[in-house]
């Protein structure tokens, strides 16, 4: 394998890595305070793609700039995360908090497989490709390697930021010692005036904005086709478990580990590009169970 080959696969694993941690952040911060295994978290990715590619189109129909695109993505992953998410949480996942996790299991995969349907509903089985957000910027040369600045940059640019926003907030700020509150007890947090259920609602609309943004920004480097979200639920699982469930920060190691692990495959094994990322996961697990950066708790008798 060449020297360029190698720095291609980074690149590509850099990006990659980046995209998919957006999702799993959500995923682990919807766990690590609510404590719900979400099944249908992956929705929320393929949906913020298709909702970000409608406005995409939409602003070339109307002939506004393409540079409206960018904030076409954060709004439809907003439009997502607070209309869908927060609907699903009120209406439903509310009433299942506390209950066994094998019925939260089926529940949300019951939500997921009506909101796979209903993407089909809206968008049809033909796949979508927009192009404008990775035209824009152009490419850049790497040791004679042109790599897309879009992919380069943004992605993992977006990506650093909700890394550390979600680690000041939690850890700096008034809201996340109210989160970190009731992540510990909620009835205690309750007992001491603070609004549990609201804190529930919020966490869960942000999870679900993280995820939509990965899919919006996917959908300008990637075609999107029923199905998606299946992937997507399954891979951030993969990385959640990898990294400990409700770990943020291990959720961006564990992302970048498997993004350029299967990067390499595509480049050097292309038939084991889909087995790397769970075979990384179960290496993981079997040497440390909880994952990467789980820590030890004491338990409450």
């Amino acid at each position: 394998m060449s020297i360029q080959t190698i720095l291609l696969a980074a690149l590509d694993g850099l990006s990659y890595g980046a995209q998919v941690f957006l999702v799993a952040v959500g995923l682990s911060l919807i766990f690590g305070v609510l404590r719900i295994v979400n099944v249908a978290h992956g929705s929320f990715y393929a949906i913020g793609a298709y909702v970000a590619a409608s406005f995409s189109l939409l602003i070339a129909a109307e002939g506004w700039s393409p540079w409206l695109t960018y904030p076409a993505m954060i709004l439809s992953a907003c439009l997502v995360g607070i209309v869908l998410g927060g609907a699903l949480e009120v209406g439903l996942l509310r009433r299942i908090y506390g209950k066994e996790q094998v019925l939260q299991l089926l529940v949300t995969f019951a939500v997921f497989m009506i909101l796979e349907d209903m993407q089909k509903a809206v968008w049809g089985v033909s796949p979508y490709f927009i192009d404008a957000p990775l035209g824009l910027l152009g490419t850049v040369n790497i040791l004679g390697i042109n790599y897309s600045i879009y992919q380069l940059v943004i992605v993992p640019f977006f990506a650093a930021v909700v890394l550390v926003s979600l680690r000041y907030v939690l850890r700096r700020t008034r809201l996340g010692r109210i989160v970190t509150a009731v992540t510990d007890d909620r009835e205690i947090a309750a007992a001491m005036g603070v609004d549990a259920t609201r804190i529930y609602l919020l966490t869960f609309m942000i999870g679900a904005s993280f995820a939509a943004f990965g899919g919006a920004l996917a959908s300008g480097s990637t075609s999107l086709v029923p199905g998606m979200g299946a992937g997507m639920t399954i891979l951030s699982f993969a990385i959640a478990a990898t990294a400990g469930l409700g770990r943020i920060e291990g959720a961006a190691v564990a992302a970048l580990m498997i993004g350029l692990g299967r990067s390499l495959a595509v480049y050097m094994a292309p038939e084991f590009d889909v087995l790397v990322p769970y075979l990384i996961m179960f290496l993981v697990l079997l040497f440390k169970p909880q994952g990467l950066f789980s820590v030890q708790q004491t338990r409450k008798v």
